[in-house]
C-alpha cells in the first residue's frame, strides 16, 4: 500500500458503485478514485459529473475513469459489479449464474494485471462471489473480503435498538453470522447493550420494555434488504457506504470489528468457504477473526448456513471447471 497518494478503485458503477463512489469522495476517503464499468462511455461521464462537485465540497478526491487493468494500481477494489434477477425474489441465490460469469472473467484479468492489493465484495450472492474472487486472485485470504452480514447486523442493531426504547444503535453490539442470505443468524449470545449483555438488560428492565420477540426482530432484521428493494427497485446507499467504510477502515488501519465474509480455515467449526462472521478490519484486510462460541442452537444454525454456501460453491465450481484434454 502507498505510503503518500491512497488509491481506491470501483468495478461496477451502477446503483451501488456510484453510492459507494460518492461515499468515497464526499468523506475524502481517498486521493484518487478510479472507476471502471463495462459501459466505458457511462463511467467517463460520472467521472466528469464528480469532477463538477468537487469545488463545493471539502473534498479533493480525483476521479478517473479507467478500463478494468487500469484498477491494478489500487490499494482496494470495491465490486459492486451486478447481473440483475430475471425472476423478482428475496433471495440473492438466483443472481450466481450471472455473476459468477463476470467473475470468471474479471479476475483472471486483474491478476494478471498485477494487482496485489485488498478486494472488497459486495456482488451477490456475497459469500460464494467472495470465495470465487479468493480462488482465481492469487491473494492471500485475508485480502478478500466480503460484506457479508456487516449491513445485516446493522439492520439487526436498529431493529434491536427500536425495540428498547430507541438506544443508539452504536451503543448496541449485536451481529447477524452466516450467510448473507435467508439462512444467516443472530448471535444473539453475544449480544449487549452498553457493555451489558442483552439478557441481563432485559432482565433489568423488562417492567419498560417487557419481553423482546427476538425472532421477530432477527427476521425483520434478515429480510430488510428486501423490503427496500420491494419499494425502490434496489438497494445502494447502505451497501454503497458499506464499502466506503471498509475502504476507509482498510487505508485508515482502523481495527475496527465489523462483520464480513470471509475465509474459514477451521474458525467456527468450518473450512474452505466464505461466510459472515466477526473480523478486525484493518491495514492487512482481515487482520483477525473474532472467534465467538455460540450457543449450540446457534451454531447448528451457523453450520446450517454454511453448507448451503459450500453446495453452491461445489456446484459453481463444477460448472466452470475446465474439460480435460482428449
Amino acid at each position: 500500500m502507498s505510503d503518500t497518494v491512497r488509491r481506491v478503485g470501483i468495478v461496477g458503477i451502477g446503483n451501488v458503485g456510484i453510492a459507494a463512489a460518492s461515499a468515497v469522495v464526499h468523506e475524502n476517503i481517498a486521493d484518487e478514485l478510479y472507476i471502471s464499468d463495462i459501459d466505458s462511455e457511462r463511467a467517463k461521464g460520472e467521472a466528469w459529473d464528480f469532477a463538477d462537485s468537487i469545488e463545493l465540497t471539502p473534498s479533493r478526491t480525483r476521479v478517473i475513469e479507467v478500463p478494468l487493468e487500469g484498477l491494478a494500481v489500487c490499494d482496494v477494489i470495491l465490486v459492486a459489479v451486478t447481473e440483475r434477477s430475471q425472476i423478482p425474489s428475496s433471495s440473492r441465490l438466483e443472481l450466481l449464474k450471472g455473476t459468477a460469469a463476470i467473475t470468471y472473467d474479471i479476475v483472471p484479468k486483474l491478476r494478471q494485471a498485477g494487482f496485489k492489493g485488498t478486494y472488497v465484495i459486495a456482488t451477490n450472492p456475497c459469500d460464494i462471489i467472495t470465495y470465487l474472487f479468493y480462488k482465481l486472485s492469487g491473494l492471500p485470504k485475508n485480502h478478500v473480503i466480503g460484506t457479508g452480514t456487516a449491513l445485516d447486523s446493522m439492520r439487526l442493531r436498529r431493529q434491536l435498538s427500536d425495540v428498547i426504547g430507541g438506544v443508539d444503535p452504536r451503543s448496541i453490539s449485536a451481529f447477524m453470522v452466516g450467510e448473507h442470505g435467508d439462512s444467516q443468524i443472530a448471535a444473539w449470545s453475544h449480544a449487549t447493550v452498553g457493555g451489558q449483555s442483552l439478557d441481563q438488560f432485559e432482565e433489568d428492565n423488562f417492567d419498560q420494555f417487557g419481553k423482546i420477540d427476538r425472532e421477530q426482530v432477527e427476521d425483520a432484521a434478515r429480510h430488510f434488504g428486501w423490503e427496500i428493494h420491494k419499494r425502490k427497485g434496489n438497494t445502494q446507499f447502505g451497501i454503497g457506504n458499506e464499502l466506503a467504510f471498509f475502504a476507509k477502515s482498510i487505508l485508515n488501519d482502523a481495527r475496527v470489528v465489523t462483520a464480513a465474509s470471509v475465509i474459514q480455515n477451521g474458525e467456527y467449526g468450518q473450512h474452505d468457504l466464505a461466510i459472515g462472521v466477526p473480523i478486525v478490519l484493518g491495514r492487512n484486510g482481515v487482520e483477525k477473526i473474532v472467534k465467538y462460541r455460540l450457543s449450540k442452537k446457534e451454531q447448528e444454525g451457523f453450520n446450517a448456513s454454511a453448507e448451503l454456501i459450500k453446495g453452491y460453491i461445489k456446484q459453481t465450481l463444477e460448472e466452470h471447471e475446465e474439460p480435460a484434454n482428449n
